[in-house]
């Protein structure tokens, strides 16, 4: 796949927002190093990485201090946000878990396939199942009004209505004096879409999601991590 350059990134860009799985992995979820490298030298130049996951809290948690980040992580596809606030790292809840459990029995109920991640057991605030049922079956039996239902590649999220991974990163950046259309977005997944059409410069991937692609500003010519680093590289963000 040829690249797709939108735009340049506007100057400066004083932050990077990154998803994990998929953007910081390659397609099996291995952690490539080549990301890695890049990150920390984004941070030691002075450039803040965060964090905006479907994942759970632990899992990027141990990722976000292996690397030696310092922004904040977005987790749960928005239900949770981990910070420091005042030199004290603290965890908020975004959205009623409730909702997504009620979601969650409802499709049992209608005798739909579901089953719900392994990761489960360790989610706050949303149910997380395995994406072997179409989005819109899924959507037939619930009430739009009250939970999202989203894709990730991975996994298809049940969340609290008006949750996601933009109103909480908005949130966290707020508190930094900073707005997403100052950061570098990098998200490969439809729950990455907002995000992406937010940031100051989108960047997604060849085989990332249609939706994701649509809206990003750069689209590589690699998939998953060796297109972030193409990405990241292209974009000069970080000094090389």
């Amino acid at each position: 796949m040829t690249a797709r350059r939108v735009r340049a990134p506007p100057t400066p860009i004083r932050a990077i927002v990154t998803d994990i799985d998929g953007t910081l992995t390659d397609a099996r979820r291995v952690l490539d190093l080549e990301v890695v490298a890049l990150l920390r030298a984004a941070e030691a130049q002075g450039t803040p990485v965060a964090l905006a996951t479907g994942n759970v809290l632990p899992i990027a948690l141990a990722i976000h201090r292996s690397i030696g980040l310092s922004g904040p992580i977005v987790a749960e596809d928005g239900g949770l946000l981990y910070d420091t606030v005042d030199g004290d790292p603290r965890v908020e809840r975004c959205a009623d878990r409730r909702v997504a459990l009620e979601a969650f029995e409802r499709l049992r109920s209608a005798g739909l396939p579901v089953r719900r991640l392994f990761t489960d057991r360790w989610r706050e605030t949303e149910v997380a199942i395995e994406p072997t049922v179409p989005l819109r079956r899924l959507r037939e039996h619930l009430d739009p009004s009250k939970v999202r239902v989203e894709a990730t590649g991975y996994a298809t999220h049940l969340i609290e209505k008006g949750c996601g991974k933009l109103p909480t990163l908005r949130r966290a950046l707020a508190r930094r004096g900073l707005v997403p259309s100052e950061c570098l977005i990098a998200g490969d997944g439809d729950n990455d879409v907002t995000m992406l059409r937010a940031a100051g410069w989108a960047l997604s991937f060849a085989r990332a999601s249609p939706r994701a692609r649509a809206a990003a500003d750069f689209v590589s010519s690699e998939a998953n991590a060796r297109g972030f680093v193409e990405g990241v590289i292209r974009s000069k963000v970080v000094a090389r």
